[in-house]
């Protein structure tokens, strides 16, 4: 009996297999969650001719060593990670051909938090309301660690490596990169639904930077900083918040909530992170600085629209090439 297509995993840490996240999730009361950078997630898995969907490995700050047992094509994106198949150094954000056995090294760098590894045709891994997304409140969710031994649902014919340098497999995806402006990362922001009950004091969020701290996770991050304060009394009824709302509780921090968030929550809402504002906060250390800035939602939806265009040629591109390809080969 044939062995079934694997991952064989030799190291990793804080590592699991997730998708865009469980959209059917929050009208029952689950957490969205998926992928924390959306952007790096659809991009490996389009650079390998997989749906934007498909499941793949989220490894936050340790990085990842495993070998395939057949003929695998994956892509690396996210936080700068150069991997590596058996010591020598490939292209991340690059379609990469990988033989049975070689071992394929990823360490995410200092300079990002989170990198994506995305394998033709993708994982088979149990599934909640159509999503395999993890879900640390429900217990749910796809674990990768030492010894882990992922399914692949199939392979693809040898791909002599050579054949990624032609241009045809050169997508040129521009990497994203959040540089720092006056040592800070800028996260766009629209105004949220709490902005009004601030008044003057809404402005401090924009005017000097904040701090990461430590602590972050899927469910959010605490920046600190000089928080604005209610020019208004009263409890904030508990309500339905939305994925990158920053909210302000008493004392020195603020709150930035992210994918694994509850659907609902009781602090004031001063402002929401747009779209590719929650990828760059995705990637974001301990120690670094943040500002936010100002935008609309019809210059955020423009940003938004204009990188899925991007991805979409991309995914058209590699889709053509790689079954062309494969076609030869069969």
């Amino acid at each position: 009996m044939a062995e079934q297509l694997a991952l064989h995993v030799e190291s990793a840490v804080s590592c699991a297999v997730t998708d865009l996240g469980r959209t059917a999730g929050p009208a029952r009361g689950l957490a969205v969650n998926g992928a924390l950078d959306q952007f790096a997630a659809r991009a490996a898995n389009a650079l390998v001719g997989n749906q934007p969907a498909d499941p793949l490995i989220e490894a936050t700050g340790f990085g990842l060593a495993f070998r395939p047992s057949h003929d695998v094509l994956i892509a690396v994106t996210g936080a700068p990670a150069v991997p590596s198949v058996d010591g020598a150094l490939r292209s991340p954000w690059q379609p990469l051909s990988v033989r049975a056995g070689q071992l394929v090294q990823v360490a995410v760098s200092e300079a990002g938090l989170r990198a994506y590894i995305a394998v033709h045709g993708s994982f088979e891994v149990p599934r909640l309301l159509g999503s395999c997304a993890p879900d640390s409140m429900i217990g749910f969710g796809t674990g990768v660690h030492p010894g882990s031994r992922l399914a692949l649902l199939r392979s693809h014919p040898p791909l002599v490596n050579p054949l990624f340098e032609a241009t045809v497999f050169d997508f040129g995806l521009p990497i994203p990169v959040a540089a720092p402006v006056g040592g800070s990362i800028v996260l766009d922001v629209i105004e949220g639904p709490d902005a009004g009950e601030f008044g003057p004091e809404l402005e401090r969020l924009f005017a000097a930077p904040y701090a990461v701290t430590p602590r972050i996770d899927h469910v959010g991050m605490r920046l600190r900083g000089d928080v604005p304060r209610r020019s208004i009394s009263g409890e904030v009824l508990s309500r339905g918040v939305p994925v990158g709302a920053v909210e302000a509780p008493t004392g020195d921090e603020l709150l930035v909530l992210l994918r694994g968030r509850g659907v609902t929550a009781g602090y004031p809402v001063l402002a929401v992170l747009t779209s590719l504002a929650q990828n760059t906060a995705a990637q974001l250390r301990p120690g670094q600085q943040v500002r936010f800035r100002r935008t609309t939602v019809t210059a955020a939806t423009a940003a938004l629209l204009a990188r899925r265009r991007l991805l979409d040629r991309v995914a058209v591109r590699a889709r053509t090439a790689f079954a062309a390809h494969f076609t030869k080969g069969s």
